[in-house]
């Protein structure tokens, strides 16, 4: 079930009132890597009153009347401009009836192509402070952010080879998927976050993968520290390793748990993206998602059973990390 929101307390009676977008998924396959790239951000406060009530031979005590929705949570999205995270974010937005959607994106440019609605916020993740206003007030968070590096201009795929590519300067691994992941970590705990998603990707385990090398930028090491962090943050949290992401229709494929980079040695090592989005949005609902790690696949369409019990499938993850 949805997590019940922290509200403001409002006192009355004389009383005081009291960097980048998840744009890349990451997996090598048997022999080769694979760089599949995807651009990937209502509870409204409502408040608890207390009264001051004082009666002829009683104390003086207070009475609490709620008027607030429990039944929905607010939810940020980070990386809300990207491939991932605008299905993310959309689907939040869908389900008003649960939750209350935020994004976080970097640019105003990137809020304009997605709406420019007033619950998408403009910040930097490299930058602790501009974070901090996004995640005020938030129960959960969907971290969908990752560096993403650019091939270098002259390839001529006619000619063999391959291409060469780089980071921009600021947008490295290193300050993207280790510390900018670490801010928004630290900016949720500091906010009382109840739960963190975080989407990473598999071929983690091995610090030679060849994804390692583009860039010099061992995107899959700063990835796994931040997953690390997470796990030994105390917050509640789920961590999901996703395929190679698709851009395909989702529900309509049985999906595939597994950990330690098992799946990235079998034929079924991709995922559609709205598949990764519907599971991150799931995580936040069933306990049997939370405090766990696990690599996430699916089947070709067409075979097996589209995966519709999300609890049946969290029920099959073992690892803690």
């Amino acid at each position: 079930m949805a997590t019940a929101p922290r509200v403001p307390l409002v006192i009355s009676n004389n009383y005081n009132k009291v960097r980048q977008c998840h744009k890349c998924s990451w997996v090598a396959l048997a022999g080769r890597s694979s760089l599949s790239s995807h651009y990937s951000n209502s509870f409204s406060a409502s408040s608890l009153c207390v009264e001051k009530r004082v009666k002829k031979g009683f104390r003086r005590g207070v009475v609490i009347t709620a008027m607030a929705n429990s039944g929905t949570s607010t939810v940020l999205v980070t990386g809300a401009g990207g491939r991932t995270g605008q299905i993310v974010y959309k689907k939040l937005k869908e389900r008003s009836g649960q939750y209350v959607a935020r994004g976080l994106v970097r640019t105003e440019e990137s809020k304009a192509s997605i709406g420019g609605a007033d619950d998408l916020y403009v910040g930097d993740i490299t930058d602790a402070n501009s974070i901090v206003p996004a995640i005020q007030g938030i129960d959960a968070l969907i971290i969908l952010t990752s560096a993403v590096p650019k091939m270098k201009p002259g390839f001529d795929p006619s000619k063999g080879g391959r291409p060469e590519f780089y980071f921009e300067d600021g947008a490295y691994p290193e300050q993207v998927d280790w510390l900018g992941q670490k801010n928004q970590i630290d900016a949720a705990k500091a906010a009382g976050v109840k739960q963190i998603v975080l989407v990473g990707s598999m071929g983690g385990t091995d610090p030679s993968n060849p994804l390692n090398s583009l860039g010099n930028g061992n995107i899959l090491v700063w990835k796994r520290k931040a997953e690390q962090y997470l796990a030994d943050s105390g917050i509640p949290y789920t961590i999901i390793r996703a395929g190679g992401l698709q851009d395909k229709e989702g529900g309509v494929r049985e999906l595939l748990i597994g950990k330690d980079d098992e799946l990235v040695k079998t034929d079924t090592r991709t995922i559609a993206r709205a598949d990764v989005a519907e599971v991150c949005i799931q995580a936040l609902q069933f306990e049997e998602a939370k405090n766990k790690a696990f690599d996430l696949a699916s089947k070709p369409e067409g075979t097996g059973t589209p995966t519709k019990d999300f609890k049946a499938l969290f029920s099959q993850i073992t690892a803690r990390f």
